[in-house]
């Protein structure tokens, strides 16, 4: 039997390789081809808009990366509208960590009266498309006299039906009851609960839920140019749009630079929140 069982083994060892390596090359084909779209703008952003649509399509980096930069700065307040993305998205992101996961720490671990029906209606709002609640909400803003100025980017995106479920759901696997029974007997508040016991364990689910947030501010393109009519409030991305002339006359190459330089910041914040998604999974799988 041990004679047989090692004749197989060589073959199951190389069937092994043969499975990891056919994995791995499927796994760096999907990298190419999902790096190739970031690579593509960085080409395009280096020449000129005569060069892009040139055929056969230039696939190294030309010389014209500097001009059309200065030419972005020219044409608009690049660094004003990226500061002002910088503070609504950065806001807002602050925001809805606090109040999601105060929100998703009662649902998960508490009872009340409602708490269904409540989970109910706010599952309604989850369904309900963003676009459709946009023409009350300017009504809103407007009535209050916030139409014009960041608050109105900030205020009505402070908390959002998807961060409170998906905390609830988060929370209600990663927090033990056991540890919060042992806080309540030691007499801790619930605000101690919340902030001593749920967010330690909860820091990736909250990582995350800044990347996707931070991300769809950043990108929000619709709210701000109907709500920010002040041009010295505009965000970047609305900024960004101002650069598409006529027909005919858009200069892409200087097009694709500004939405170059607008991935940075995403790029930083997913690399900061990715990277303490997986030092918080990686203590987790240690303990």
């Amino acid at each position: 039997m041990a004679s047989i069982h090692d004749t197989k083994r060589p073959g199951a060892i190389h069937g092994s390789r043969r499975r990891g390596l056919a994995l791995h090359t499927v796994l760096i084909l999907g990298l190419l081809l999902s790096a190739f779209p970031f690579y593509w703008a960085v080409i395009m952003s280096t020449h000129t808009s005569s060069e892009i649509f040139s055929y056969p399509p230039k696939l190294l980096p030309g010389s014209h990366f500097v001009e059309n930069v200065r030419s972005l700065f020219r044409t608009v307040d690049f660094f004003g509208s990226m500061a002002n993305s910088l503070l609504v998205a950065g806001s807002v992101t602050f925001l809805v960590l606090l109040f999601d996961s105060l929100a998703a720490f009662v649902f998960a671990k508490f009872d009340f009266p409602g708490k269904r029906t409540l989970f109910v209606l706010l599952m309604f709002i989850f369904m309900v498309p963003a676009q459709l609640a946009a023409i009350p909400q300017f009504v809103i803003m407007a009535r209050i006299g916030w139409i014009g100025s960041m608050t109105a980017l900030i205020v009505p995106a402070a908390a959002n039906a998807f961060g409170i479920f998906w905390m609830r759901q988060y929370m209600k696997g990663a927090i033990h009851d056991e540890l919060l029974d042992a806080s309540r007997i030691d007499g801790a508040s619930f605000l101690r609960q919340y902030w001593h016991v749920a967010l330690p364990v909860v820091r990736p689910g909250l990582a995350f839920l800044a990347i996707f947030t931070f991300m769809g501010q950043w990108n929000d393109y619709a709210w701000p140019l109907i709500a920010l009519t002040n041009p010295d409030n505009v965000t970047l991305q609305v900024a960004l749009s101002q650069l598409n002339g006529t027909h005919g006359t858009t200069d892409y190459g200087m097009v694709m630079t500004g939405a170059l330089l607008a991935l940075i910041p995403l790029l930083v914040v997913f690399a900061i929140g990715a990277r303490q998604i997986i030092a918080d999974l990686g203590k987790g799988a240690i303990k």
